[in-house]
């Protein structure tokens, strides 16, 4: 039975990574940041497997025209939208494969970033830190739990 109060959001959001640089993407009037992607799945009973991955992969290719491969897991979080629904966010990143950035209208600008690049840019709070973890996991240093930098 559906019940409204424990409705909630899944939130997939990806870091696309080629040549050992990230990319960013800017909405209008807003801050740089990782596209974020939002799936509010029904429930039929069925199941589903690699659900955020095809999701990710569909929506990376929608808003930014690149085709994605080795999806992988970063971090998560929790965040309470302004209407009060709670929405899981998943972290995901993936290397580039294929394409060239053709930004959907949603999109304003973009760059490849490297990680000393990217202090360069106004981004939203926590993408610089998931940035962190990902170039110590590409660098076979493990990711770490995602923590605040002061």
């Amino acid at each position: 039975m559906y019940d409204p109060q424990q409705a909630h959001y899944v939130v997939v959001t990806g870091i696309v990574v080629k040549d050992g640089k990230y990319l960013i993407a800017r909405r209008p009037g807003g801050k740089l940041k990782m596209a974020d992607y939002a799936s509010r799945p029904k429930d039929t009973g069925e199941h589903w497997y690699n659900v955020l991955e095809d999701l990710v992969r569909r929506e990376v290719l929608e808003e930014t025209g690149l085709a994605i491969k080795n999806v992988g897991y970063l971090t998560s979080m929790i965040y309470i939208r302004p209407d009060n629904v709670p929405a899981l966010i998943v972290s995901l990143y993936a290397d580039h494969d294929g394409g060239e950035v053709k930004l959907c209208p949603a999109l304003t600008e973009h760059a490849w970033v490297s990680l000393d690049e990217a202090r360069n840019y106004e981004l939203i709070e926590g993408i610089y830190e998931e940035l962190e973890m990902l170039d110590k996991l590409l660098a076979g240093k493990g990711a770490g739990e995602w923590e605040k930098r002061i």
